[in-house]
């Protein structure tokens, strides 16, 4: 029996396991909002929260606490200058998990871990990558219509190319007949 045991095992090894909540941590604090499976969410919460605690008060001490865990010194001097003066006023709860339902593949649950105060911020990117790739569907539209437009050109100028070349051709013969006809006629009248 279980009794009074703490948290998940996700099936790994305890070193795996710190390892995938580093990860995870580390990522969650550089994007504010990550997907991932609804265990992995809650151990993540587990794990971040006091970590988001620690980094309130800005020391060497605490730097270091928080460095253990965040292996990215980015990531480590953004908690510390961005994050933390957001949302340093909040007695803890610092992030939200929103259930997405199963996953196809495995049936696996999956949920949203986000940053709460930063939901502002994750939903604004979104947007502007799908009308980026709006932007640049209608761009190749664009150019296919021109590159149609210009081999519709080229074509309609050969065609009158070629049909000024019959012209051309029986302007020649109808004038060489009027020489000859007019030769003819001073030669008859000589």
């Amino acid at each position: 029996m279980r009794h009074r045991v703490k948290g998940r095992k996700l099936k790994r090894t305890s070193e795996h396991r710190l390892a995938t909540l580093r990860n995870l941590a580390t990522s969650l604090l550089k994007h504010k909002k990550i997907k991932t499976t609804l265990a992995k969410a809650k151990e993540l919460r587990v794990f971040v929260e006091p970590i988001i605690t620690k980094a309130k008060v800005d020391s060497v001490a605490n730097r270091r606490y928080v460095a253990a865990d965040i292996k990215d010194k980015e990531v480590v001097k953004e908690l510390f200058t961005a994050i933390i003066p957001k949302i340093g006023d909040r007695p803890g709860g610092y992030t939200r998990i929103i259930k997405l339902g199963q996953r196809k593949g495995d049936g696996a649950e999956l949920a949203y871990i986000e940053l709460v105060d930063y939901s502002d911020v994750v939903k604004e990117t979104a947007p502007k990558k799908k009308q980026e790739e709006k932007a640049k569907v209608e761009e190749t539209k664009a150019e296919e219509v021109k590159t149609e437009e210009a081999k519709e050109e080229t074509e309609t100028e050969a065609d009158s190319e070629v049909s000024q070349e019959p012209k051309a051709e029986a302007k020649e013969e109808s004038e060489s007949k009027e020489e000859e006809s007019s030769s003819e006629d001073n030669k008859e009248e000589k």
